[in-house]
């Protein structure tokens, strides 16, 4: 017997792994043809051919209850030799077509590591009197042993292509995952918001998004597209303090060639191109006078001027809109148009800072642990519970956005496998605005921490009451980070609510 091309045990795509295999044993045994078959749930099929009438042979599907070599083989995992002319196993109906038929065939069992019989591999002899074939004892006991090395070469490299195919769909979804907006939260007031946006999505009317940055305004607006009648239509964005005042006009609106300097061609405006879809304005707060006005001629006609244009084109667009300033004030003074507000603000949604959803900070933080890694294809880390509670009392003057860049950041800078206290930046460990050392106060006494300016002029249980009262507040009503907030036991903090007569207020 010749020795193995060794070369064929690094080969890891399958279907060259197949076809040089197959070709080995067609040259030991100086025959002309051969095939691989594997099984496939009540089936066989030919997953690879070689010789004389392959392409006739490759892709055959044998019926498990046809009488067939292959099949005789995989159920009775063993080798077998087979005189076509005589044996009843062999399905003839397969070389009815042939012009050369097969005299002789050889067929061993293919193994996976785990001694499973997934297919099996002929070698035809075609010579009138089926006389190539060496049939020696010890020489088909040693062409065993390299069919059952080969075999489970084959099934490394299919094991390999598999997870291959299985990386790429993992990619593909994370992909997917990326660029659908994807919002997360529980608490009772972010459930309120997101009930409307699912109701606001039902209708075509405009929407104007307001919240502090980082709250997540542009995944509102996609969501809002998504589950709304125009969703196979464009979603274009514009933000409107993201270019200089002098441009916003003409990327909304558009121009005609000639229209000012440099204006070498006519070019459509972003909502003519997002004609019967959806325009999300971001910032729209910096959006100067002179483009508000056309803007107002686009929600009261449907209707678009592009510079250097004498004829008004006609569009069907929904806006939704998204600010992070007080935009009321801003009409008080005269710096935002008042028909403009009340046209953009048929359906208004206010998205709350992550300070006042604190209950939702864990599963934000898990999300994101879990987004990243994938990612950055790393193994995911876990939240030590310690360091959760300094998240959870954390401020987040940059809401959603700032916690999504804190766990980027504890993904690449933490060593081990479960992010500590000790892990977390300064500026959330010890917060600057703990006036009082760490006992939960926000700000300095007076101002903005609810505490009266005049301390002297309080009782001693007012004073307490309105200490605990300040605690939960800053906790979330978390009774029990409260407590540790406040140096006491759980067990003595509650105690002390009680006489106090403290209770959370419910709802109206």
């Amino acid at each position: 017997m010749q020795p193995p091309d060794y070369a064929l045990f690094k080969e890891l795509d399958p279907r060259a792994l197949q076809k040089k295999f197959l070709n080995s044993l067609l040259e030991i045994q100086n025959v002309r043809r051969g095939s691989i078959w594997i099984r496939q749930k009540k089936s066989y099929i030919c997953v690879e051919a070689a010789g004389d009438e392959s392409e006739n042979i490759r892709g055959v599907v044998l019926d498990s209850s046809q009488p067939s070599i292959v099949g005789w083989v995989m159920e009775n995992r063993q080798m077998t030799v087979a005189e076509t002319r005589s044996d009843r196993r062999h399905f003839k109906e397969v070389e009815n077509s042939f012009a050369v038929k097969s005299s002789q065939i050889l067929c061993f069992p293919l193994f996976l590591r785990d001694n499973k019989v997934y297919g099996a591999v002929q070698i035809i002899d075609t010579s009138p009197g089926g006389t190539r074939l060496n049939l020696d004892k010890d020489y088909l006991a040693h062409l065993q042993n390299l069919v059952d090395i080969c075999s489970i070469a084959l099934s490394n490299a299919i094991l390999f292509s598999t997870e291959k195919s299985k990386a790429r769909q993992l990619k593909t979804a994370l992909s997917r995952i990326k660029q659908e907006p994807f919002i997360i939260g529980q608490s009772r007031e972010f459930k309120q918001r997101m009930d409307l946006v699912k109701s606001y999505a039902g209708t075509e009317f405009h929407v104007l998004v307001t919240g502090e940055s980082g709250t997540g305004k542009e995944l509102v607006a996609e969501q809002i597209h998504k589950l709304s009648p125009l969703q196979k239509m464009p979603f274009l964005v514009q933000n409107c303090s993201a270019i200089p005042d002098t441009l916003l006009e003409s990327e909304l609106f558009g121009y005609k060639k000639g229209a000012f300097t440099g204006a070498a061609r006519d070019k459509a405006g972003l909502f003519e191109a997002a004609d019967k879809g959806t325009v999300f304005l971001d910032e729209i707060g910096d959006m100067p006078l002179n483009v508000q006005a056309g803007l107002l001629r686009v929600l009261q006609k449907n209707e678009i001027k592009p510079l250097g244009e004498t004829r008004v084109r006609y569009i069907d667009v929904r806006i939704v809109a998204a600010t992070n300033k007080d935009i009321k004030q801003m009409v008080a003074e005269n710096r935002f148009r008042q028909d403009l507000f009340y046209r953009l603000s048929v359906l208004p949604v206010e998205l709350p800072p992550l300070r006042s959803r604190r209950e939702d900070i864990p599963l934000l933080v898990r999300h994101f642990l879990s987004k990243e890694a994938m990612t950055a294809g790393t193994p995911e880390k876990k939240m030590a519970p310690g360091a959760m509670q300094h998240l959870v009392a954390y401020a987040w003057p940059g809401n959603v956005r700032e916690l999504e860049n804190l766990v980027r950041y504890l993904l690449v800078t933490t060593p081990d496998d479960t992010i500590e206290t000790v892990h977390l930046p300064e500026h959330i460990r010890k917060p600057a605005d703990m006036a009082d050392g760490g006992n939960g106060f926000s700000g300095p006494v007076g101002g903005d921490s609810g505490l009266p300016a005049d301390l002297a002029a309080m009782t001693w249980s007012g004073l307490e009451k309105t200490y605990v009262n300040a605690l939960l507040e800053k906790h979330n009503w978390n009774v029990t980070w409260a407590a540790k907030a406040s140096g006491l036991n759980r067990s003595t903090f509650a105690s002390r609510m009680r006489k106090l007569d403290i209770h959370r207020r419910r709802p109206d």
